[in-house]
């Protein structure tokens, strides 16, 4: 539901919106979504959530309107697209439409805000009135355009009104003086009028990007009046999240920014995008300003509605600064031959790392890999491959001895590199993950010394990894490294919650020593009462199975921002207790059912067996 629950409170004044379907072929356009010339305005009830095919258009105060019907109607014009949200001005007062900033913050709740009757006492000697207004907080969206969840909170705001003289000066209505800051969406109308993207930046020092997800408007944005494929390149020139930011370097100067009065941005003919930026960019050689080129192609590549292959920077007077092609940029990539197909493994019933030939049509067949992680004797009960799939890593069956070996040729048994002490075997190490630079990390749950280590190259030293939140409250049931080697995904059980939190992880070096530490860490899943398993699935999307509080165990795609929509959860599948997601759309997602064994889901169908003994699926990383 979206902003409909106004509409169920009687005496609360008439909801004044109109809608208005998109019906070319399916597509949303400007021109087809037009303002009906005719009929009466009607009471409607909120958009399905996040259906980006309808549009909202707001009504301005009728004369002599009553201030419950001021209050609704400002309310109701927020959904809207109006330009500069001129016709929701029109419920303020000259003083509150100047200083309202929409643009400052978007408050999410889980459905439109309650508005309560007035409080006539709450102003007695202005003669004013206030409305408050509740619901459950779900997320923010700041002024970076970065989503923020949160756990569901009681919102308590109020809205008050005043009389004030009318334009003519022979009367008085009423108005709007003071409201919450931003806007305050419901989920339904916050997905319907917004979309998640993702900007991309390098990581520091480094010659590959990380994705930085934000939100920006599905059409023409009110405020700025530039379309979705301009809004998304503004954004990726104001720079990285607040969260990202330490972790991340941006080639674009310092204040580039693009060029005066530009709002529209499309390609030619030839899926050449040309890009003009301010003075600032003038100076940006020929290294920088291939990766600032490379940034706008990976940018833009996660905006479905424009196809670009090229892109041409263009300097203040209109010079060309470079020019970029896709496949130019594919070098800048955390995975490299992204678009190939995987190959998930996973431990048999002996023990043993096996690899699956799993197609999207041909028949899953297990396969031996070479190595002794391969051969019978070293009994497994967790593994991780490396990005490159040369090396993989397992945890021994007691959980107490973490193995690196080869897969691609045949060794020796090597000595374990990282041991936990432990008492009992589900105290002791997790499952590791790899992440793109091929450092192995890996968590001790071991009560009396709770620890997370990062062992360099998979052969070096293990590196404690400095943990400011990690105490002996917290425990780190299992993690997954980003292939960007960034962010990490940590399932964490504190107290009787079993939550996802998302880590940026730093590095620096102190003399010879490395130092990484995992910071700042992020709920993922704020609505979920328990998390049983994790997997990346892409630059900026996770699959996780869990529970949300009274409900059943789901399966679902989440961004790492936190958000979600109604589409992201997958067909019903029953104990899963691991799960592991490809880096591209093509290759099924496995899972590990108690009651199935190894399954697949490829996409558009239902899951299907694979292996009836296994445990422990994973793709590379």
């Amino acid at each position: 539901m979206g902003a409909d629950s106004r509409a169920e409170h009687a005496g609360r004044g008439r909801v004044t919106r109109v809608v208005v379907l998109a019906a070319c072929g399916g597509l949303l356009t400007t021109a087809c979504a037009t303002m009906p010339d005719s009929g009466d305005v009607q009471e409607v009830k909120g958009a399905n959530q996040g259906d980006s095919q309808v549009r909202v258009y707001a009504v301005a105060p009728r004369d002599n309107a009553e201030p419950d019907e001021i209050v609704d109607g400002f309310l109701e014009a927020m959904t809207s697209d109006d330009p500069g949200f001129a016709t929701a001005r029109k419920y303020l007062t000259n003083k509150a439409a100047r200083s309202w900033k929409p643009e400052q913050s978007i408050t999410v709740l889980t459905t439109a805000p309650d508005r309560e009757p007035a409080d006539r006492n709450a102003d007695p000697e202005n003669q004013g009135r206030a409305y408050p207004l509740s619901g459950r907080k779900i997320a923010t969206v700041d002024a970076r355009h970065a989503y923020q969840p949160a756990s569901p909170a009681e919102y308590v705001q109020s809205i008050h009104v005043v009389q004030q003289p009318t334009a003519n000066g022979k009367g008085k209505e009423w108005r709007i003086d003071s409201l919450p800051p931003g806007l305050v969406l419901g989920e339904a109308d916050f997905l319907r009028n917004y979309r998640s993207v993702n900007k991309y930046y390098f990581a520091s020092g480094e010659d590959w990007v990380v994705a930085d997800p934000v939100y920006i408007r599905q059409r023409q944005d009110p405020v700025t009046r530039m379309d979705p494929v301009t809004q998304t390149v503004k954004a990726l020139l104001e720079g990285p999240t607040n969260w990202l930011k330490p972790a991340v370097d941006s080639s674009f100067l310092s204040g580039t920014e693009l060029k005066e009065g530009v709002t529209t941005l499309a390609p030619d003919d030839q899926s050449t995008l040309r890009v003009p930026l301010n003075a600032k960019a003038d100076r940006a050689g020929g290294d920088a300003c291939r990766r600032m080129a490379a940034q706008l192609l990976f940018t833009l590549g996660d905006l479905t509605s424009v196809r670009v292959e090229q892109v041409e920077l263009l300097g203040s007077g209109g010079q060309s600064l470079c020019r970029l092609g896709k496949g130019q940029a594919a070098e800048f990539a955390a995975v490299r031959n992204a678009d190939r197909g995987e190959n998930p493994y996973f431990v048999d019933s002996r023990g043993k790392l096996m690899m699956l030939m799993i197609g999207a049509k041909e028949s899953a067949t297990p396969t031996e890999v070479a190595g002794p992680l391969g051969k019978a004797g070293l009994q497994l009960k967790s593994v991780a491959v490396d990005r490159g799939e040369t090396r993989a890593a397992g945890v021994g069956a007691a959980g107490r001895e973490l193995y690196v070996s080869s897969i691609t040729t045949e060794q020796d048994p090597s000595a374990a590199i990282l041991r936990s002490k432990a008492a009992r075997p589900e105290d002791r190490l997790s499952a590791p993950s790899w992440d793109g630079r091929g450092d192995l990390w890996v968590a001790d749950r071991d009560p009396a010394s709770p620890r997370l280590w990062m062992v360099p190259d998979g052969t070096g030293d293990p590196v404690e990894v400095r943990t400011p939140w990690l105490d002996h409250d917290a425990r780190i049931e299992s993690l997954r490294v980003s292939a960007d080697g960034v962010r990490i995904a940590l399932v964490v059980t504190r107290g009787d919650r079993t939550t996802l939190q998302i880590g940026r992880v730093q590095r620096q070096t102190s003399g010879d020593e490395p130092v990484v530490s995992v910071l700042d860490l992020q709920p993922a899943t704020p609505r979920m009462e328990s998390v049983t398993a994790v997997s990346w699935a892409g630059p900026s999307r996770l699959v996780v199975v869990g529970r949300e509080a009274g409900g059943v165990q789901q399966i679902r795609y989440l961004q790492t921002d936190g958000s979600t929509s109604a589409t992201s959860v997958l067909p019903g599948l029953d104990g899963v207790t691991s799960v592991a997601a490809p880096q591209n759309d093509k290759t099924p997602v496995v899972a590990d059912s108690d009651s199935d064994g190894i399954v697949r889901l490829v996409p558009g169908t239902n899951w299907q067996p694979v292996v009836k003994t296994g445990a422990s699926p994973v793709y590379p990383g």
